[in-house]
């Protein structure tokens, strides 16, 4: 199906109106696989034309004509229908007269000419949509000026032969009003387990915060409708203003909040199962929710995911005799709602996580295996602005205490403290959060740790990201997300490349010849490695680069607490850059050479989804980026592609997903023919394990990549 000559609007969005279409290709390759074939039928054709024409004079082009439709046999059974277009010229807004508003305020009227004007610009194209919505907008920049009374009319002249449009707006304000009582309905509707006495309208006035005798405004009801929602215990919120006709004498404009409460308690109960290139894990999930806790609307929740990691049982290793990791992650919310003003909340989220640290893929027999006892303590209030724009700021308390589940603990291993305050950002435009086919999200992390705030690092972090969504066509969207991050520590890492070149000597050198300056060098750079690790930047995953197991993309080092402590010195100097050992053994090198984390990143990860069948949809993407271990450091030449294809079936817990990605050889550090070439070059860049032979990861997830 092609529709030819189009100059000003796209034949994609043309064919997205009309009937007649081509077949869907499964992966965008195969016909009548998974899609039915699209039937070729004449009569449809020939309405098609009609709606083509249609479509054009409702952009503004009133001289349009589908002038002409072929039909050609490409096959036996497939025809390619040609739909070709005159556009004619384009119809251009001319000029937009206002009556009625002469007696408005001028700050009001000027409103009123802005938002129609910028509705319907001068010297645009005309376009039927957003004519038919300026007659809305002007209204609203009435009714959220106190006018809650206004009736709007407009109305449209095309002049054809000059292809100019006119517009005008009769506006009868009405009088200026003001709110009046406030009164709730479904606080005890049957069976809904929320009654009034469970919340009081106190809280609900309070989120609310419109008061009787305020001016009239319907941008203060949109933002109170958006403020109770927020407060998690309705599934739907209206607010709706009673206008009669005539206008009462006292201009007061009474409101009904309408409610449809959810259950105040929920139980969770699940389990589930993680299968990758590291660990596997098996584990319960518990939890349990009261939306009105002690009254006041408070939000407590209680999660609990015990569980064990089979190690040392990865996808792609399934022997060895099996030492169960036992882990917990527990944690408890309190969200207070109406902290410092009626529409900001207050939280704290305490946790006690206790899991192994699990980076290596191919870990030696006899490797010690560290884990962590994990509190961390975020505080802090967060709040909402116009639907669209979230802003946290808080306070996080973090101590990491580490113990040795399998083996001894290095003595040079330390607990630390992290400490520091955090604001997040984001700015929400897509059109849904779960699955968005067109829209954009913006967001931000922030935080400093250490000097006034203590700890055992100090150091600003930031990390900017941007996703955008493009639909396509019907059912198939282009999907992008780019992010970089910066870390900038004064107390830890000051030359963290040089650092984790000579990482292998340095944990030699501390075993061969322990003098106290070589044992001083080895505590420094595990207490480096230890902070970077918590503090610093990783890529590769099913969220980020799907090629590469989970951190896989980041500088990489001989850690001495995860490397055997009691081996001999041959086996610690077959970690050396320089060993033939190392240089010839892919096994050696991912052994010895474990990720650690960097300063610098970048992220940029491009897919198109696809609608199959039903929950059913498909991916093809491709994902790049770096770690660097150098601040300020962006390394475009080390690109790190991999492209792969993956699957998704939508479930009530979201989709499930699973993407294979492929690692692109020349396209991994530029001017090396493999990622094996760029590794012995630096030992530092690492070498990404492979799955099966392969330079291929399997990526397993609940919900979209991003």
């Amino acid at each position: 199906m092609r529709i030819l000559d189009t100059h000003t609007l796209k034949a994609g969005e043309i064919g997205d109106k009309i009937a007649t279409a081509a077949s869907t290709k499964f992966l965008f390759l195969l016909e009548g696989v998974a899609y039915d074939y699209s039937i070729y039928d004449e009569s449809t054709l020939q309405r098609d034309m009609a709606r083509v024409e249609r479509f054009y004079r409702s952009r503004g082009f009133f001289d349009a004509h589908a002038r002409v439709a072929r039909v050609l046999q490409v096959g036996p059974k497939h025809v390619r229908v040609e739909i070709g277009v005159d556009e004619g010229p384009p119809t251009i807004n001319r000029n937009t007269t206002f009556f009625g508003i002469d007696a408005l305020p001028g700050h009001v009227a000027d409103a009123v000419r802005r938002v129609a004007r910028d509705a319907m610009p001068h010297g645009r194209r005309f376009d039927e949509d957003a004519f038919e919505n300026s007659e809305a907008a002007v209204k609203k920049a009435l009714t959220d000026r106190s006018y809650a009374f206004a009736v709007v009319d407009a109305q449209a002249e095309v002049d054809i032969g000059a292809n100019v449009a006119d517009y005008g707006f009769k506006v009868a304000p009405g009088p200026s009003a003001v709110f009046g009582p406030i009164s709730f309905a479904g606080l005890d509707s049957e069976g809904s387990g929320l009654r009034k006495a469970h919340i009081g309208e106190d809280q609900l006035r309070r989120t609310i915060a419109i008061r009787p005798g305020a001016p009239y405004s319907t941008a203060e009801i949109d933002a109170a409708t958006q403020a109770l929602l927020e407060l998690g215990v309705f599934s739907a919120v209206q607010i709706v203003p009673s206008l009669p006709d005539p206008p009462p004498a006292d201009h007061a404009v009474p409101l009904t909040v309408k409610l449809e409460p959810v259950r105040m308690r929920q139980i969770t109960l699940g389990g589930g199962v993680e299968l990758d290139e590291i660990k596997t894990d098996l584990h319960l999930v518990a939890a349990w929710e009261d939306r009105n806790f002690l009254g006041g609307l408070r939000d407590f929740r209680v999660s609990f995911k015990p569980g064990v990691v089979l190690y040392p049982i990865r996808v792609d290793n399934w022997s060895g005799a099996i030492h169960p990791l036992p882990e917990a992650w527990l944690t408890v919310q309190l969200r207070q709602p109406g902290v410092l003003e009626s529409r900001t909340t207050g939280f704290i989220r305490p946790q006690l996580n206790v899991f192994p640290m699990l980076v290596e893929v191919n870990p030696p027999a006899d490797a010690p295996v560290v884990g962590y006892r994990e509190v961390k303590i975020p505080l802090g209030f967060e709040r909402t602005f116009t639907k669209k724009l979230l802003v946290s700021i808080g306070y996080t308390s973090q101590v990491e205490d580490p113990f040795a589940y399998i083996g001894g603990l290095e003595p040079g291993l330390k607990t630390i403290w992290l400490s520091y305050p955090e604001l997040v950002t984001s700015l929400d435009f897509r059109d849904d959060v779960v699955r968005p086919h067109s829209g954009i999200y913006l967001g931000s992390t922030l935080q400093t740790a250490g000097g006034i705030f203590g700890g055992s690092a100090t150091d600003v972090r930031i990390q900017p990201e941007i996703r955008s969504y493009v639909p396509i066509a019907r059912g198939l969207t282009l999907a992008t997300r780019a992010s970089v991050g910066f870390l900038w520590a004064s107390s830890y890492g000051q030359n963290w490349n040089a650092e984790l070149e000579s990482s292998a000597t340095t944990t030699s050198s501390a075993i061969t010849a322990p003098t106290a300056a070589n044992l001083a060098q080895r505590a420094t750079l595990e207490r480096d490695i230890e902070i970077v690790y918590f503090r610093g930047f990783f890529s590769g995953g099913p969220a980020t680069n799907r090629g590469f197991p989970l951190l896989a993309v980041a500088p990489h080092g001989v850690v001495p607490f995860l490397n055997p402590g009691t081996a001999s010195q041959q086996v610690m100097s077959s970690c050396t850059p320089t060993s033939q050992r190392l240089q010839d053994s892919a096994a050696a090198a991912e052994s010895c050479f474990l990720p650690v984390g960097g300063f610098t990143l970048w992220e940029l990860q491009n897919e198109v989804r696809a609608d199959i069948a039903g929950p059913l949809s498909g991916t093809v993407f491709c994902d790049l980026g770096d770690v660097s271990p150098n601040q300020n450091d962006i390394r475009l030449s080390h690109l790190h592609l991999s492209c792969g294809v993956g699957a998704a079936y939508d479930t009530p817990v979201g989709p499930i997903r699973a993407d294979l990605g492929y690692r692109v050889q020349p396209l991994q550090v530029l001017g090396f023919a493999n990622e094996y070439a760029a590794w012995k070059a630096d030992p530092v860049n690492g070498l990404p394990p492979r799955l099966f032979t392969l330079p291929i990861a399997l990526a397993i997830g609940i919900g979209q990549a991003f």
